[in-house]
This record gives structure tokens, sequence and C-alpha cells, in this order.
């Protein structure tokens, strides 16, 4: 039976399969749950980001377009899924609506990240995201992406 440790490499090993960005700007830690048309992924914010040297100093919160961004790439996640996992398909952000940020993020927080499909017409995406602290709404948007044909890796 694998340790711990080993199953946080593999689920790291996962998220990276899936999607083509990297550090600094991979905003996705772990995939708690994936089935069709629902994903759930945790993003761990530490004082370490690099965005916290500059983004209110003596104050640290995670930008709100950071949070945006890691709802758009559990999105991706979820659409890559659905598609089967082609390394051939990318998701570009196409569109935010009804974005609200209800709460601050700050180090030591996790964001538990939720996305649903609302529909799909292939190449175009909506879906729901709302990013939480706990039990505590901290953002929420609707996503749109258009799915394109295009080796990134």
């Amino acid at each position: 039976m694998p340790d711990n440790h080993d199953n946080k490499v593999s689920e790291l090993e996962r998220v990276l399969g899936l999607l083509p960005h990297r550090y600094p700007f991979l905003l996705v830690d772990r995939i708690l749950e994936l089935s069709k048309g629902r994903v759930v992924t945790i993003k761990n914010v530490t004082f370490n980001e690099p965005y916290f040297a500059g983004h209110f100093p003596d104050h640290p919160v995670m930008p709100g377009v950071l949070i945006v961004e890691a709802l758009a790439q559990s999105a991706a996640i979820l659409a890559l899924n659905e598609v089967g996992g082609d390394p051939t398909r990318l998701f570009m952000l196409t569109g935010l609506d009804k974005v609200r940020f209800r709460r601050r993020v700050i180090p030591g927080d996790q964001l538990r990240m939720e996305v649903k499909i609302l529909k799909f017409h292939r190449p175009l995406w909506r879906m729901q995201a709302v990013a939480r602290v706990g039990d505590e709404l901290a953002a929420e948007a609707e996503l749109s992406a258009m799915e394109v044909e295009e080796q990134v890796r």
C-alpha cells in the first residue's frame, strides 16, 4: 500500500498531466473529485507565493485575479476529463460573468474549488465555479472557455 507521500506525488503528477501550467503559475495542487460534469480541487495558499512579496506585504492577500485563474485551471481539468484527456486540447478562457469575491484569501488558507458544467457545445464551454475556505465562500464566477487544438506541452 503506498504511503501518503506517494499519494501526494501521484496527485501532483495527475494535475501536471492535465494542465500545461507550471510553477509559479500552476494554481491547483490536488484533485479531490473528478466525475462527469464536476471537479473539486485544492489550492494550498502559502506565505512563500511570489505575489505576496508585493501584494500588500504587511497584510498579504491573494489577488482576486489569481483566485479566478485557479478556478479557470480547475475548469480546464474538468473539460479535459470530459474530452478524454486529449493532450492536443487546450482550453482558453474567453469570458467571466457574475464574478464576486466574498472573503479575503490569505497565507495558510486552503482554497477548495468546485466547478460544474452548465453547458457545452464543443468547442464552447460554460461552467459555474466557486472557491471556499472552510465553509466560507471566498469567490464565485461563471466561466466561459473555448476548446482549441494546440500542442503546448
